[in-house]
């Protein structure tokens, strides 16, 4: 009954007029950026990143929170118009979606999508509501050993099942992890990979790297192959914007399973909503293969409902591992992490009682994102589409433009333009050769936690390094982090058989 009576009083604070518009602001950039293949709700907070220091952390918090919601309402919307979907979480919508609008059922398919988003993403957060305080809670009992074993946990898991490749998802991670050890070190003072540099002192701004990599990286790509890329051709979206009974009745099962099987995933640090989307969309096509006449491949609603469902299941769950253990489980939310320590807070079992007024207006803001979503995309989708009308050339200049502003106005240095420019170049070399991100920024984000909870949890014993390994939460940790990677094994191992046969 406490989280229900703090639910409340976060309601009190999110229904104010000033936070209604930034949720409003938050879900229309969100859903603007998500319909734009290539760009997504990563890019979009990163972006806004250095640009809401103005705000006060509870109102930069809930544009935040849009943005994430609407980023992955929105990346369905060109999959199933355009055959484009804007990330990888919405390629499995695609697949029957594109179908359904191919067979001129594209407002169905649209509604499917919004209704099924709308579902996932509201029992998520009824869920997190009651998980995130009990997490905290839990987290309590965490030392220096078991926040060394969580974020070794997040390194491995999400370099290797995120990356097709686990050596680039291993290298990705030594790319963030590189990152974060420059500048001078808190415990001894010394100098660290500064090259001499005094403006390196400090270290790197995680604004500066999460601009270059996912905003400015996603330029210059665009870039060198844009001469190469016309737009897809799209399909009828007139018709009614809404479902039959008949049609409900066919997608509510499927919406139901896909819920199920993605709230776990947002507390599991494989990639974010990338994976039980896969997942989901495979259990409802071995199960439509038992019907007697089975419907996949000529555009079954259950392949689209399952997906979209799965994917926003993910979203309150991953914030309630962010807020309650500090734990990104994927790019979107590492950024948030790291707008946290920008406003001087730390995610974790302490978040509860130092910012209970922003923790819980932000959990309020989830529920009221999810109701304007769903006005938002239900009549209006095949108006974002028309989004993709924008000359790409004008589109990503001002994203550069933007990129350059917003770091020079939290800093002021011209230094860092360059870092920006440099790290961008690399960004754009992890797109080509195909090395994931995301791994990159959690390395980066976690790496201070991860060295400073190693050297306390080795100075209280001495340098034995049993002590890693001493508390029942540290083993468990390990455990599902073996059980992780042999699953990991087993699927790639599994997918290479299935290519040789």
């Amino acid at each position: 009954m406490d989280a229900l009576a703090n639910l409340a009083e976060g309601f009190g604070h999110a229904i104010t007029p000033v936070n209604l518009l930034w949720v409003l602001v938050g879900c229309l950039l969100g859903t603007a950026v998500g319909v734009l293949p290539g760009l997504g709700s990563a890019m979009a907070v990163a972006l806004l990143l250095p640009m809401t220091f103005a705000l006060e952390p509870t109102a930069a918090f809930i544009v935040f929170a849009g943005v994430y919601f609407g980023g992955l309402f929105g990346d369905s919307t060109t999959g199933i118009l355009l055959n484009t979907p804007g990330q990888v979480s919405a390629i499995a919508s695609t697949f029957e979606g594109h179908r359904m609008a191919k067979a001129g059922l594209a407002p169905q398919a649209l509604a499917t999508a919004a209704i099924g988003a709308f579902i996932g993403g509201t029992v998520s957060s009824v869920v997190v509501v009651f998980l995130a305080p009990a997490l905290a809670d839990f987290s309590a009992n965490f030392g220096p050993a078991e926040f060394f074993a969580l974020a070794l946990f997040a390194f491995v898991a999400t370099s290797s099942v995120v990356a097709d490749s686990v050596l680039k998802g291993l290298a990705a991670l030594v790319l963030g992890l590189g990152i974060s050890t420059v500048g001078i070190d808190s415990v001894t003072g010394t100098e660290r990979f500064s090259l001499g540099l005094p403006q390196l002192f400090d270290g790197v701004s995680i604004v500066t790297v999460t601009v270059a990599i996912l905003a400015l990286g996603e330029v210059f790509h665009i870039a060198s192959r844009i001469r190469r890329q016309e737009l897809p051709s799209g399909t009828a979206s007139s018709g009614r914007p809404f479902l039959s009974r008949a049609e409900v009745r066919e997608a509510a099962p499927a919406w139901a399973r896909g819920t199920a099987i993605g709230l776990p995933f947002g507390v599991v640090p494989v990639g974010g909503a990338d994976v039980p989307t896969f997942i989901a969309y495979d259990v409802e096509r071995r199960l439509d293969r038992r019907r007697p006449r089975p419907r996949f491949g000529t555009g079954a609603i259950r392949g689209l409902a399952a997906p979209e469902a799965a994917g926003n299941a993910t979203t309150g769950t991953s914030m309630g591992a962010l807020l309650a253990l500090g734990l990104p489980v994927s790019a979107t939310a590492a950024i948030m992490l790291a707008a946290f320590r920008q406003y001087g807070l730390q995610p974790g079992p302490l978040l509860f009682d130092r910012a209970p007024d922003l923790v819980w207006a932000l959990l309020a803001s989830f529920f009221i994102a999810m109701l304007v979503l769903l006005v938002l995309n239900l009549p209006f989708a095949p108006l974002w589409a028309k989004l993709l009308l924008i000359p790409r050339p004008y589109l990503y200049a001002g994203i550069a433009v933007f990129c350059a502003l917003g770091v020079y106005a939290t800093s002021s240095a011209v230094f860092d333009l360059f870092l920006l420019l440099g790290i961008g170049l690399l960004g754009f070399l992890m797109r080509r050769h195909g090395v994931p991100l995301a791994p990159l920024l959690i390395g980066m984000v976690l790496g201070p936690l991860a060295e400073s909870s190693l050297r306390e949890a080795l100075l209280s014993s001495n340098g034995d390094v049993r002590v890693l390994l001493a508390g029942p939460i540290a083993l468990a940790l390990y455990v599902v982090l073996a059980v992780v990677l042999g699953w990991s094994i087993v699927s790639r191992v599994r997918r290479r058989m299935r290519r040789d046969v």
